[in-house]
């Protein structure tokens, strides 16, 4: 799952470096540079939308395969665009098959793990997606322009998708989750899988056969009670947290621009930067069982709010490292939260499709951040711009302290 998540984190990554890194020609005006920003945060959201659902009809294990082979194949169609309008539909299309990748992964942890060590072995996962995105930064910085008689740009896609490809193969040996099998009237099945992971310690039928009856019961519905409540703070989180853990640093390259520093300069300070995204990952592994989750998730969206501003309002190069850098540690215990939150909150019988739903508007408001959020950096400054977004965020803690429940260490049954 972790190898999976770094490839989709490096396409994350990808996201505002291909603005300085492909022909200049294709990006003149600010809509140019937003098209590219956005074009697969547009992809995501069709994928989470409709992809990821489709595990709850047809299962995790399959819906990996599928989402997987579709990426990579148009990563690597993605590196012959002969210009901006291809490569941006190109861009969305990619997106697609990334949409349901951290949807799946999360489903998928939640319902194998231990509940005990279920935000731990999460964050463990994470850990090694956000080392993605220091890769991808560096990379970008010191790649040779040309390489072979190839662009640094295309040879970025080439690495993504043969890393999808990779991650493809790792996958055939998974098992398919044995609580969407029990919720699917498959218990014998879901059996056969309990048993091939825990050996001759398999004691656990109670769980399967409670979980194969519930099945007779009409699917709940994510806009009714009792789910509701928990629809419409999963929406609020993934709106807001995706404003600092993709937001700012969708556009930081370009911001780092904005207030005067030179092209090499601002990817050499994002490069220097992404060192706080692993950081973050280990503080999220080291207290995601120690502290309540929804208590965790609140103090780092507030810390998330703090530095954002710090780093809009800072002018000196200095404290736009350490702002960047604090920015992401805090960004990425945020993140890593929300994704181990968020499936707690729903049943096995819709867990993917109210998690792929709700994230979905995390990829509604990537794909249109760069269209409100340039105009808005070089009419007001980015002082302005991530003071607003700062505000934002700590609307998001508050919903989460008010109306999130406790889920460290319960089964997911029980939540």
């Amino acid at each position: 799952m972790g190898i999976g998540t770094f490839f989709n984190f490096f396409e994350v990554g990808l996201g505002s470096l291909l603005v300085t890194l492909i022909p200049a020609g294709w990006v003149t005006s600010t809509l140019d540079k937003s098209l590219v920003i956005g074009s697969a945060f547009a992809g995501e959201l069709i994928g989470a939308l409709f992809l990821a659902p489709l595990s709850d009809r047809f299962g995790r294990r399959r819906m990996f395969q599928v989402n997987l082979l579709a990426y990579a194949g148009l990563s690597l169609v993605c590196t012959l665009a002969p210009g901006l309008a291809a490569f941006v539909l190109l861009r969305v299309l990619v997106g697609v098959g990334l949409g349901a990748e951290l949807v799946l992964v999360d489903s998928y942890l939640a319902e194998l793990v231990p509940a005990a060590r279920r935000g731990r072995l999460v964050g463990m996962c994470y850990f090694v997606g956000w080392l993605a995105l220091p890769v991808s930064a560096l990379l970008a910085a010191f790649l040779p322009h040309v390489m072979l008689g190839i662009a640094s740009w295309r040879w970025l896609l080439i690495f993504s998708a043969l890393g999808a490809v990779l991650v493809w193969f790792t996958r055939r040996g998974l098992s398919e989750s044995p609580r969407w099998l029990a919720a699917n009237g498959r218990g014998a099945e879901a059996f056969a899988v309990l048993r091939s992971i825990e050996g001759d310690a398999f004691t656990a039928p109670p769980l399967v056969q409670s979980t194969v009856e519930r099945k007779q019961a009409p699917r709940p519905k994510l806009l009714r009670r009792p789910l509701l409540g928990r629809t419409l703070l999963a929406c609020v989180i993934w709106a807001c947290q995706t404003i600092g853990v993709l937001g700012f640093s969708s556009i930081a390259p370009l911001v780092l621009i904005h207030k005067g520093f030179s092209v090499l300069h601002s990817l050499g300070y994002t490069a220097a930067t992404a060192c706080g995204y692993p950081i973050g990952a280990v503080v999220a592994v080291l207290c995601a069982e120690r502290f309540q989750r929804k208590h965790l998730l609140v103090i780092s969206s507030v810390l998330v709010a703090a530095s954002g501003a710090v780093f809009g309002l800072a002018s000196s190069a200095w404290l736009v490292v350490v702002a960047g850098i604090a920015l992401n540690v805090c960004n990425v215990v945020m993140g890593n939260l929300s994704h181990a939150y968020t499936p707690e909150l729903f049943p096995t019988a819709v867990r993917t499709t109210a998690s792929g739903r709700t994230y979905s508007l995390s990829r509604l408001v990537s794909a249109v951040f760069p269209f409100v959020t340039l105009p808005l950096l070089y009419a007001f400054g980015a002082g302005v711009l991530f003071t607003v977004c700062a505000v934002l965020i700590l609307g998001m803690s508050i919903a989460v302290a008010l109306f999130g429940p406790r889920t460290n260490a319960r089964q997911l049954d029980t939540i």
